[in-house]
């Protein structure tokens, strides 16, 4: 059953997010004039936010109550960019949502390169073709709140229309230069056959982490590291031995052959290796 509420004007400037767990009152019935009021907002499990760019104050709610981050990336058309997978990466860890690499397009291109990439992190992966259900990834997504995200052109609606049967989110192209064309224009959360819930947002060009300091982060999902992390000095000290900022989050010493030109110092992680896992800096936090 569809209800149709609005926001109860107590609620003053409290947006209500897809994901949000509401209080109604009113007309619940559903039927066609029927409309009830949003008069309270439970309190929130976790919230994904993003800002415009790095230097952007305003936080955008992605999403609310998300236990999974599902980063869709296509191996072709277009090209994966790492640059964007490690910024998804830090907003996750910072809410602690638990991420999920979903490789799209696997019929045009090997995933090995970029599993090995994240091979130090023991980041789920699981890895789709378009002439084949997505099985595996439907497995990770039973009885979950999980959240899709990517670049258009990725294959997050074609992987919802096959979740959800009858759902007929609109698909995109990618154009010639290797971009994808906005076709959602709104998330929605849908009810998976099987339990859970997906939920499919627009396709987006920056993921922006103004929000997101290192001592947010480490205390969100690294908390073993932080009195090592209190012993440090702010900058990256000299003796550790960390690839360049635009390297993708690793425990090696040595940068990737190609570095990804779009990544950002202020929020793309370097990873210095440690006794038993990788210690977290964002440059210019």
């Amino acid at each position: 059953m569809t209800v149709t509420a609005m926001r109860a004007r107590e609620l003053g400037r409290k947006s209500v997010v897809v994901g949000d767990q509401v209080a109604v009152v009113g007309d619940v019935s559903g039927g066609p004039d029927a409309l009830a009021r949003i008069v309270r907002i439970q309190e929130r499990s976790s919230v994904l936010r993003r800002t415009a760019d790095d230097d952007d104050p305003y936080e955008r709610v992605v999403v609310a109550n998300a236990d999974q981050l599902v980063i869709v990336t296509a191996l072709a058309d277009p090209p994966p960019r790492t640059g964007f997978i490690n910024r998804c990466l830090v907003a996750a860890y910072d809410s602690g949502i638990e991420p999920l690499l979903c490789l799209t397009k696997a019929d045009l291109a090997t995933p090995e390169e970029i599993i090995e990439t994240y091979a130090d992190l023991e980041l789920p992966v699981v890895t789709c073709r378009r002439d084949e259900p997505p099985d595996p990834l439907a497995a990770r997504l039973a009885n979950r709140m999980s959240v899709l995200i990517g670049h258009s052109g990725v294959g997050k609606s074609t992987l919802v229309n096959a979740l959800v049967p009858g759902t007929n989110r609109a698909i995109g192209v990618v154009s010639g230069i290797g971009k994808g064309r906005h076709t959602s224009t709104s998330a929605v959360a849908l009810a998976l056959p099987g339990g859970g819930w997906v939920i499919d947002t627009p396709g987006i060009r920056s993921f922006g982490l103004a929000h997101v300091s290192p001592s947010s982060l480490l205390a969100s999902s690294f908390t073993d590291l932080v009195p090592g992390a209190q012993t440090t000095a702010r900058p990256a000290a000299p003796h550790l031995s960390c690839p360049p900022p635009t390297a993708a989050p690793s425990t090696r010493t040595s940068p990737p052959a190609t570095p990804n030109p779009a990544a950002s110092p202020r929020t793309d992680a370097c990873w210095s290796r440690a006794p038993t896992r990788a210690c977290l800096l964002i440059p210019g936090g």
